[in-house]
């Protein structure tokens, strides 16, 4: 019996068709029961579907199936299509002893490890382009699937990179273990996938990567990917779509082992978000990830400039983030190496910003205490650093000076810079009494441990007091040489008097510093409450 036409379809509004509803009504339990009770009456019907998926192809490729005695030839090119049509237009019911649609598309999905590599691509566009359409998610996970099992399997079977290919073998793989040309060239090879992916949405590479990331694909590798992709939608994309991208990376690299991850690489991404508006929780997952790393990072990494309305040159708020985040990282012991580490780095951080005439005295003492004195076995750099910014902000008050210098500890200073901050018109006269009180004790503390029979010679200051004080004085000159690690001769009479005229400073400062205790009981109170509040190592300020 020849078909007639006797009913009109208008898919989605994109085009009609003219199909015989004997037929069509044979396949489909939506047409059956739409024209069951009027499959006899003449004259023609028209049906509208505003939302068929995969518009006027996905109805085509049902149609043939219809049209040939319920089989067709189902292709990763057409198989969401068709998939999704079947479902559409429930066809689950077998006719004249051959499978129903949905069965054939269910069979040929589970071939899928035998498509190609472009194949699979094709079925990746499709899925991309029908993501709203309720079936293709399944399709959507198993082409992901098969995608990843054939980059993870080229990566295990050869000890050099696989290459994706466009002909029916999918993944070559090429390896002359005795050229290193030939290393080279598969090492570029291995990623030559990144732009068989470009097409995919961020959404889509975020469900690859995660795939990626529980079959244990190469960490190094994914993160080579997601840059790559970065770099190259970035090109062409808007704010909006140039934000989403970004986040995408951030969150996927959050996902992957941090320990494949380099700082160099978040950096990277942190320069890239500098310009745009990012959400918080992006932002905030980046900061503690560098954080994280901040024992790997370099001066020029932390050299970032102040966003927009601030005043000062480097955005020293986002460093004070970075060292939060290093300091709260994992169950928040940091082994003593990385915080030495850490420390050096900020030292340099901290003096290469003292010179900011912009900088406030708060922000520069919140980022001079922001570690613990555990941090820092010499207090010599940030003495430098205290000193240059003092120097510069030769306006502070006496009260700031005051508190600035709460940041050091006089402990451990060496006698050099004792010695140079005595001298040091730029800080409190009450600093340099604590610096040298502070050397004096180190040398009191020697000399407790120093045997009794050392011998000794005369006080140095000239005085006319008793053997014990001269024999004193005598060894603390001879500390602070070997503290300082100066190579000298005894017969270095100007260092020697130098010393000792240091030690006789120390003593006439220790009785200044008695009579003007009750005027400098306010001052001092003021000190201590500042220090409190500036930091939580009050060991420094005494």
């Amino acid at each position: 019996m020849e078909p007639c036409c006797n009913l009109e379809v208008d898919v989605n509004g994109e085009e009609t068709f003219m199909v015989d509803k004997t037929i069509i009504a044979q396949y489909s339990r939506k047409f059956a029961k739409l024209f069951g009770k009027s499959s006899g009456a003449r004259g023609k019907l028209k049906v509208i579907f505003n939302d068929f998926p995969g518009g006027a192809k996905g109805f085509e490729h049902m149609l043939r199936f219809c049209y040939n005695n319920g089989t067709t030839d189902i292709t990763p090119s057409n198989l969401l299509l068709t998939r999704c049509a079947a479902e559409f237009m429930e066809m689950k019911e077998s006719v004249a002893g051959f499978s129903n649609l949905l069965e054939q598309t269910e069979k040929s999905l589970q071939e899928i490890n035998f498509w190609t590599w472009p194949g699979l691509l094709i079925a990746l566009k499709q899925c991309q382009n029908l993501s709203l359409a309720a079936n293709s998610s399944i399709v959507l996970e198993k082409c992901l699937d098969a995608l990843v099992g054939r980059l993870v399997l080229a990566s295990e079977t050869s000890p050099c990179p696989s290459t994706c290919s466009t002909d029916s073998s999918g993944i070559r793989f090429s390896c002359d273990s005795k050229s290193t040309e030939s290393i080279k060239t598969n090492s570029a090879r291995l990623t030559s996938w990144f732009e068989d992916l470009l097409f995919l949405s961020p959404l889509l590479v975020a469900m690859l990567v995660k795939s990626m990331v529980l079959r244990k694909l190469d960490h190094v590798v994914i993160s080579r990917f997601l840059l790559y992709y970065q770099k190259a939608k970035f090109s062409n994309a808007t704010t909006d779509e140039k934000c989403k991208i970004i986040e995408m990376v951030i969150d996927m690299h959050y996902n992957m082992d941090h320990n494949y991850v380099s700082c160099k690489t978040l950096f990277g991404i942190l320069r890239v978000t500098l310009n745009l508006n990012i959400s918080k929780c992006s932002r905030k997952t980046l900061e503690n990830m560098i954080g994280s790393h901040l024992d790997q990072a370099t001066l020029d990494n932390l050299l970032v400039p102040s966003p927009y309305g601030i005043s000062y040159l480097y955005d020293v708020n986002l460093v004070l983030r970075f060292l939060k985040a290093f300091l709260r990282r994992g169950t928040g012991v940091v082994a003593p190496i990385q915080m030495r580490k850490v420390a050096t780095l900020i030292d340099l951080y901290i003096a290469e910003i003292a010179p900011d005439p912009c900088l406030k005295a708060f922000k520069f003492l919140a980022i001079a205490t922001a570690l613990p004195d555990s941090a820092r076995d010499s207090y010599d750099e940030l003495y430098h650093a205290v000193n240059m910014y003092l120097e510069v902000h030769d306006h502070l008050s006496q009260e700031e000076r005051v508190k600035i210098c709460c940041g050091l500890n006089y402990e451990k200073l060496s006698p050099q810079a004792c010695l140079h901050l005595s001298q040091n018109s730029n800080f409190p006269s009450k600093s340099a009494v604590q610096a040298l009180i502070s050397q004096k004790s180190k040398l009191d503390n020697l000399l407790r441990a120093t045997p009794s029979t050392t011998p000794f010679n005369n006080s140095p200051c000239g005085s006319s007091g008793a053997a014990q004080r001269g024999r004193k004085e005598k060894i603390s000159e001879q500390v602070v040489l070997n503290d300082g690690n100066i190579d000298i001769s005894v017969d270095n009479e100007k260092l020697r008097a130098h010393l000792q005229g240091m030690q006789c400073r120390v003593t006439e400062l220790e009785k200044i510093c008695l009579k003007m205790q009750s005027e400098m009981a306010k001052i001092t109170k003021s000190k201590v409450s500042g220090c409190s509040n500036a930091r939580s190592l009050p060991k420094l300020c005494s």
